[in-house]
């Protein structure tokens, strides 16, 4: 379980994970000072039973189980509010595949030890990296990338990368406080939330946002982001850009 003092705690979205996930490969974050929240949104194999036995046995392992199924979106809001709960200074999120390993996650959580308060984990593929993604998946994450920098008025290059860090501030517990409209655009939405939060709130400069262009990253067999979400993703996306021109 999670106990008061952990600094660094890092949420896990998991649905149906039972055939991909390793639990063991986490502990890697336990070794670096890091705490994992797994979040279980209503699955119907034995993700639940696998974290639960995993946390029990771990210290600095936790786990959330919601019911029924939210969507990726609402884990993730989940998590993050219950990790707040613990003090800590810095959360985060990642895809419970580990397409980004933990030593590169813990690169964009030390992203933020300096004047940082938003590190996002970005994709490029340049010689000497060792970025694989899928060639379709790629093209249109580019399309998609290139309309949220546009709707977002933000020079970002990886908004779905799902590796993302931030410093707790009044600005990031403001953005939690209500649920995201988008199921797979959520990413975009809060980072606009984080650029434009309610009134009374003081925003997070454009400036204090980096990306931390990946080593490592590989595409993992069973994703669960088709076709028809890929398109639901665009179309949330026009609705997030209408509300931030607003």
């Amino acid at each position: 379980m999670i106990g008061a003092g952990e600094t660094k705690i890092v949420v896990v979205p998991c649905y149906n994970e039972e055939k991909r996930l390793e639990p063991e490969r986490f502990l890697e974050f336990r070794a670096k000072g890091v705490a994992v929240l797994f979040v279980n949104d209503g699955s119907k194999d034995r993700t639940a039973e696998i974290i639960e036995r995993f946390a029990a046995a771990n210290d600095g392992i936790g786990a959330l189980q919601l019911d029924p199924n939210r969507g990726k979106a609402e884990a993730v809001r989940h998590g993050l509010l219950q990790a707040l709960t613990h003090g800590p200074q810095i959360v985060g999120y990642l895809d419970a595949d580990l397409a980004t390993p933990p030593a590169e996650m813990k690169r964009v959580l030390d992203a933020l030890s300096g004047s940082f308060q938003v590190a996002l984990g970005s994709r490029i593929r340049l010689m000497g990296r060792d970025i694989d993604r899928l060639p379709m998946r790629h093209y249109l994450g580019r399309i998609f990338a290139t309309a949220a920098s546009w709707s977002l008025s933000l020079p970002v290059y990886d908004t779905q990368c799902g590796a993302k860090a931030f410093r707790v501030t009044p600005a990031l517990e403001a953005a939690l406080t209500e649920r995201f409209s988008s199921r797979w655009a959520f990413d975009v939405e809060l980072i606009g939330r984080l650029l434009r939060p309610r009134p009374g709130v003081t925003p997070i400069d454009p400036a204090q946002f980096v990306e931390v262009p990946l080593q490592t990253w590989h595409d993992v067999k069973g994703s669960k982001l088709s076709s028809s979400a890929m398109a639901g993703a665009a179309i949330d996306l026009m609705r997030i850009a209408r509300r931030q021109r607003r």
